[in-house]
């Protein structure tokens, strides 16, 4: 029986991934922060026995090094959006972290390691987050060569920042800002889909550097806006921002302890989140996307909709489960 040890295993393809993990019945080291605040969420994912949690400060190489000493195969799924205080910065998180990571996997002899990059970071020179991404990339590839590297467009699902973020939005504001005219276009992957690809790495122990992470479809931020607007059927009026004032409203909103878009988000907004056609993708791998946008937003968009869980589609939703 091989134990895995994931790093960031609370967040959204964390938490599915370490039950699809325990079901094949791997064992799994999960690393948080706090013990405390994420221990029990992180107990109910998989059946006892098969779950270990360790808290852990990522940068306490010591404490790190002990973990690796029972692992097999080692997951990065750590990253932010945007920088903090307190040492939470693009490069710390995306490029030192996966580093310390990488050096310790070769010098544990660990089978696998399985790294959550970004797709498009190659095109996004002049954006912080992607240039981050692309160091951390460079170094476990020199380090530890056998690094398998994913990297997915945006990631959707019931929990994630996307998807949820902009129907809380679009339900409350009356205009909504098209940055680029809306036209930057995506190849939206489910949650389901992305820990799909990451469990075939595992147990088939693909052998391929980077793989691009994608879904069925590509749609422009306009199309998706759009959708969302029909699946919580409201009427908004998206209106193109001149890129100037999209500066202004972005360096005042990254002021919040947790912005809506910052300087450095609105550059990546610039480059289309599509495969490249140099490497690898899922499909290419034998797993491809199934999950359709429109479908699966559907499941949980009712909780935007007027009347939440008892409006319409909610009230269908509910009663398939009665």
């Amino acid at each position: 029986m091989k134990n895995i040890l994931i790093w960031g295993g609370t967040g959204q393809v964390g938490a599915q991934l370490i039950r699809k993990l325990t079901q094949k019945n791997y064992t799994v080291t999960v690393v948080t922060r706090n013990i405390h605040q994420k221990g029990n969420i992180i107990k109910t994912q998989g059946n006892a026995g098969y779950i270990q949690i360790k808290e852990c400060n990522i940068f306490d190489e010591p404490k790190i090094r002990k973990l690796f000493e029972g692992a097999d195969i080692c997951i990065n799924l750590i990253g932010i959006l945007f920088e903090k205080k307190n040492g939470n910065t693009f490069k710390n998180i995306h490029s030192v972290f996966p580093t310390i990571l990488a050096k310790l996997c070769k010098e544990y002899k660990i089978k696998q390691f399985v790294h959550l990059s970004a797709l498009g970071i190659n095109d996004a020179l002049d954006s912080k987050y992607a240039q981050s991404k692309l160091e951390g990339e460079q170094n476990i590839l020199k380090i530890f060569p056998q690094t398998t590297i994913l990297r997915p467009s945006i990631v959707y699902s019931s929990s994630d920042n996307f998807t949820c973020n902009l129907m809380t939005l679009l339900s409350r504001l009356p205009i909504f800002p098209l940055y680029y005219n809306g036209e930057t276009k995506f190849t939206p992957i489910h949650c389901s889909d992305l820990t799909d690809v990451i469990q075939l790495v595992i147990s088939k122990n693909v052998n391929t550097n980077i793989i691009e992470c994608v879904g069925p479809e590509v749609l422009t931020f306009k199309q998706i806006l759009i959708k969302l607007l029909n699946l919580i059927n409201k009427k908004r009026l998206l209106l193109p921002f001149p890129l100037s004032l999209a500066m202004f409203t972005a360096k005042l909103f990254q002021l919040l302890p947790n912005p809506l878009l910052t300087v450095d988000q609105l550059k990546l907004l610039k480059y289309n989140n599509t495969v490249s056609g140099k490497y690898k993708t899922n499909f290419d791998i034998g797993s491809p996307a199934k999950k359709i946008f429109n479908e699966e937003v559907k499941k949980y968009s009712y909780m935007w909709r007027e009347g939440g869980q008892f409006s319409k589609e909610g009230d269908n939703l509910i009663k398939k489960f009665d």
